[in-house]
């Protein structure tokens, strides 16, 4: 059995969708309403059929599918540029240390600052794997085929790059940070609000938002201990990200508190560590107990895209590449490859 993982297209709109219901709420990339979706497919399309280079507000929607089956079982998205419709809100935790003389006492104070530092950057989000195909390492395959796109695509990113991991939903689906931060300002619920984000945008978060400073010490308890926490779901994602060279810099998610991981792009892993070979010859002798070492390889490029875990032997500056997935990806030999180490 051989996933690959390339562009979606209009007719995914139904399987996004259905995997859209399972995410739990607070899933902003990713909501549950067949409109937002259909117009971020069609963004999509769009953004992969742009043929002059440069960095712009595109947006790249990609399906994990399996290849025997033709099911579409995962989903994740790369954000060209963000902040260029609507300003890209996050708050970034900083300090206010203040000394007394007379009490001989120094105070430091932790404080949310509304922040748009973020704005200009490329973002990787919109991860979904489907609950029944969450080993084998698909998780992994979907994550870092993006950074393949990125790095052979470079010039249409940006120098650094963000994810926003999903901050902690209570069972009955509402936000302890929200509740206890923006909610006070909003009349509405964390899941109105997210819902109003993921089909609207964020601007009315720029005409109610307070702008002063927020002191963490007066947040009920609720809120405090979930700022720059990921969902639990969420922790396998930060892990990767991590090992991609991603860190947490003290920015969080304005809705939920999440963490929001940077790198500068030319130096996650996977886009540093990247090759590119022509494939010598497809070759049987490749495979699990056999020659070669597993790899992730993708080729072609914009909506030609894909990716797949394949077997790879190395050959000097050529590759020589198992027939599964060859098949997979359509590649024969003399054609040109990236490939990147698993891990």
């Amino acid at each position: 059995m051989t996933f690959i993982i390339r562009p979606a297209n209009m007719d995914d709109l139904q399987p996004i969708y259905e995997m859209a219901k399972r995410t739990g709420g607070g899933f902003t990339n990713l909501p549950p309403d067949r409109k937002a979706l259909t117009a971020k497919l069609e963004r999509s399309v769009a953004g992969f059929s742009r043929v002059e280079d440069g960095v712009s507000d595109d947006l790249y929607v990609f399906v994990l599918q399996n290849t025997a089956t033709g099911e579409v079982r995962g989903t994740c998205q790369i954000f060209g540029n963000v902040g260029q419709k609507w300003p890209f809100y996050s708050y970034r935790i900083g300090a206010l240390t203040q000394h007394s003389e007379e009490l001989g006492r120094t105070f430091r104070a932790d404080i949310l600052n509304l922040s748009t530092d973020l704005e200009g950057t490329t973002e990787v989000g919109g991860l979904f794997l489907h609950p029944g195909e969450r080993a084998g390492g698909l998780g992994m395959l979907i994550a870092r085929s993006r950074y393949l796109f990125i790095r052979n695509h470079r010039a249409r990113f940006a120098d650094r790059t963000i994810a926003e991991l999903r901050g902690v939903i209570d069972e009955a689906g509402g936000s302890p940070f929200w509740d206890g931060v923006a909610g006070r300002f909003f009349g509405m619920s964390f899941q109105e609000a997210d819902e109003f984000n993921a089909k609207f945008g964020n601007q009315f978060i720029a005409d109610l938002m307070p702008k002063h400073p927020v002191y963490i010490a007066m947040l009920p308890e609720s809120a405090k201990s979930v700022i720059g926490v990921p969902h639990p779901s969420g922790r396998a994602a930060m892990r990767m990200l991590e090992n991609e060279g991603f860190a947490w810099e003290n920015y969080v998610d304005i809705f939920d508190g999440g963490p929001t991981m940077t790198a500068r792009t030319d130096q996650v892993r996977s886009v540093r560590e990247a090759k590119d070979a022509v494939v010598s010859d497809i070759s049987d002798r490749l495979g699990e107990h056999k020659e070669g070492a597993k790899m992730l390889v993708s080729s072609g490029r914009l909506g030609s895209f894909a990716a797949a875990y394949g077997w790879v032997l190395e050959d000097g500056d050529k590759v020589f590449l198992d027939p599964d997935s060859a098949k997979a990806l359509q590649l024969s030999a003399g054609e040109t490859v990236t490939y990147v180490p698993r891990w």
